[in-house]
């Protein structure tokens, strides 16, 4: 259920949910055609639109209901089950109507609904809004526009000559470039930090860059407490070293936002901490705190000051890994680079959220997930905080996990999570976002 950023945009364009995104991000209409919300924010009550499947059969809230009971089920244990840990029912009230309840109010609930793993698969098929083909022998998916008729709406004439189909390749991001250098693609999706500085050789023609403003996880994960790493304020002396302005600055990303805390602060609805850690110290005495706290440090046998990290390839990921090199040389520490999942003490985790909210944040870290250091007092915090209603009293929670989260130091954030595309002039259905997910479906719509 945990689903690539490729595979992420295909299931959003095959198989539609309750809702889904338009090019800009926001929230429309999908197999739920409307829909309400309580006063108390605890239920969502939906209106499907009058479809089928591609069998013939009609959607139902009955199929609505099994489904999504289905794909909760089978969510647990990850990360994107943590974040609809509210819902606590979905029945079905009508032969199209459906309602899921909530534990508490959560006004980013539809967002959450409109990501592509809450789409519905029903005998293998979806209900569009487009029908995807494969190519046996290469990585390639060809989608093709359903006709409005067939998603419940008003036919229109001439759809076939005016809708276009989009052929999707999955491609090494150099490979990637270069394609679309020459012209062979014309939008380019999924750009991560590791690649940026290949869609910076040269002009690349007729086309440009696009940077999505995304908000998420961007940071190193600790994913061993052995050695140096064994002492909290060890760890934190690793996250003090950083200059994360200066870690940046060889990728030339204009606009892009450091983080020296865990949850952004302006994710909180009132100033739960200092917009930076650390505040009135200088990254000099920052260093010079961090240094000693290494050097009081005693190895045991066979122990040293050396760290293994966890990089994925890419030009991006070779500067990225100089700078840090050079950071904590500065304190005493040796950084050895290996790849993902290669026993790597700390750990790239580069997650785009689904959703505003500090919950999201937090999720990301929870010990469910087994991805390195976590917090049990954090987790118990945020589940307290699922069935509070009183707006101010849960954020208290999420900003006491908040803390646990920091004490233990799980993590070290760098930043905002990279997203970049390049897209062809004549792409018009193209918009960068916050939430780094792009429809293909708007892609094949008539432009005239």
């Amino acid at each position: 259920m945990r689903l690539s950023s490729g595979a992420q945009h295909l299931r959003a364009a095959s198989f539609e949910g309750l809702v889904s995104l338009d090019p800009a991000g926001q929230i429309v209409p999908a197999i739920a055609e409307r829909w309400i919300v309580t006063d108390d924010g605890l239920s969502y009550i939906f209106r499907l639109r009058n479809t089928s499947w591609p069998d013939g059969e009609p959607i139902t809230a009955d199929d609505v209901r099994l489904l999504l009971r289905d794909t909760l089920n089978r969510l647990e244990g990850s990360s994107l089950g943590l974040d609809l840990a509210k819902v606590t029912e979905v029945r079905a009230m009508t032969g199209r109507v459906v309602e899921l309840r909530l534990s508490s109010p959560m006004p980013e609930f539809l967002r959450l609904l409109a990501q592509p793993e809450l789409g519905f698969v029903k005998s293998g098929g979806g209900a569009g809004p487009m029908i995807a083909s494969r190519d046996e022998d290469a990585p390639i998916a060809r989608l093709s526009a359903l006709p409005p008729e067939a998603r419940g709406f008003a036919a229109r004439e001439d759809w076939e000559e005016l809708a276009r189909g989009i052929t999707v390749r999955a491609l090494p991001a150099a490979d990637a470039v270069d394609a679309f250098a020459d012209g062979e693609v014309d939008l380019l999706l999924n750009g991560r930090l590791s690649s940026f500085p290949l869609a910076q050789l040269g002009p690349l023609s007729r086309g440009a860059i696009q940077v999505d403003p995304a908000i998420g996880v961007f940071g190193l994960v600790i994913r061993s407490d052995a050695g140096i790493l064994t002492d909290a304020a060890r760890r934190e002396a690793l996250s003090m070293a950083l200059d994360r302005d200066a870690l940046i600055q060889p990728f030339g990303l204009g606009g892009w936002q450091s983080a020296t805390w865990i949850v952004p602060p302006g994710q909180f609805g009132v100033r739960a901490y200092p917009d930076s850690r650390w505040e009135g110290l200088s990254i000099e005495e920052r260093r010079a705190i961090a240094q000693r706290r290494i050097l009081a440090w005693t190895p045991g046998e066979g122990e040293s000051a050396e760290l293994r990290i966890g990089l994925p390839e890419g030009p991006g990921s070779d500067l990225l890994f100089q700078q840090l090199q050079e950071s904590w040389g500065t304190i005493g520490i040796t950084l050895q680079r290996v790849a993902p999942g290669e026993g790597a003490d700390l750990e790239l985790r580069d997650r785009v959220a689904r959703y505003s909210s500090p919950r999201w944040f937090l999720n990301q870290f929870n010990c469910e997930l087994e991805i390195g250091l976590c917090s049990p007092e954090a987790d118990e915090l945020v589940l307290q905080s699922l069935t509070v209603r009183n707006f101010a009293a849960k954020q208290r929670l999420l900003a006491e996990a908040h803390a646990a989260l920091v004490e233990e130091e799980v993590f070290i954030p760098l930043g905002a999570p990279v997203r970049w595309s390049l897209v062809r002039g004549a792409i018009t259905a193209y918009q960068a976002n916050q939430w780094g997910l792009h429809p293909l479906f708007p892609l094949s719509q008539p432009t005239t």
